[in-house]
């Protein structure tokens, strides 16, 4: 959907009602109520839906939907690793580096920066987990919000191993960053705070997205 704030809602409303199982919405900026009623619309019919605010979904050397740079050969090459993420922007940089690691990708899937997503961090490795050709999880975070410490909960259950980078470390305490749902409130939410949860669920977190490969080929998860 590529479809403005104003005219989401019916939009989406009038594709889950057609029977569309997967709607992917790119659309940032759309009021609140209109979300509710786009996940409710959802719930009711049985159709997924990834985003709002989302740059999309790939499956290298396949197809895609969305605004990734899914067919620029230096960035997605088909692979074993699956790329959670909440940026656009850091997903590319992240599926780059795997890219020149040698490693490629299975699936990218951008969950989106609004605050209520059809599919969470932990909806996504649940997926990821399950997936066939899916050998190792990264999961590309940031602050605000509590979906990394709730994904790190299945974390725990997984044989597949998993890393993890998350942005926002050197943010200042109680400032809203650049996504909707980038909020940070009480003690979760914060870099410390995922960092930690993770940790314990077994995912090797990292500092920058160059250490990715490299934790997860000496991973014994």
């Amino acid at each position: 959907m590529f479809i403005p704030p104003a005219a989401a809602r019916a939009a989406a409303v009038s594709a889950i009602e057609t029977g569309i199982k997967l709607l992917v919405v790119l659309t940032e900026h759309i009021p609140a109520q209109d979300v509710m009623a786009m996940h409710a619309a959802a719930a009711r019919h049985g159709t997924r839906i990834v985003g709002p605010n989302t740059a999309g979904l790939v499956t290298p050397g396949e197809c895609f939907v969305g605004i990734m740079p899914a067919f620029v050969p230096s960035v997605f090459r088909p692979g074993h690793v699956g790329v959670i993420s909440r940026s656009g922007s850091l997903g590319t940089l992240v599926c780059l580096k795997l890219t020149q690691s040698g490693l490629g990708q299975s699936a990218f899937i951008g969950i989106g920066g609004d605050p209520m997503l059809g599919t969470t961090t932990r909806d996504a490795l649940a997926v990821l987990d399950r997936d066939l050709t899916t050998e190792a999880v990264v999961i590309v975070g940031e602050i605000g919000g509590t979906m990394e410490e709730d994904a790190a909960q299945y974390a725990k259950t997984m044989r597949k191993p998993v890393a993890a980078l998350i942005a926002g470390a050197a943010s200042p305490p109680g400032k809203k960053m650049g996504h909707a749902g980038a909020i940070v409130t009480a003690n979760r939410g914060s870099y410390t705070s995922k960092r930690k949860a993770l940790e314990a669920g077994g995912v090797l977190v990292v500092d920058t997205p160059a250490q990715i490969a490299t934790a997860l080929s000496r991973s014994d998860h």
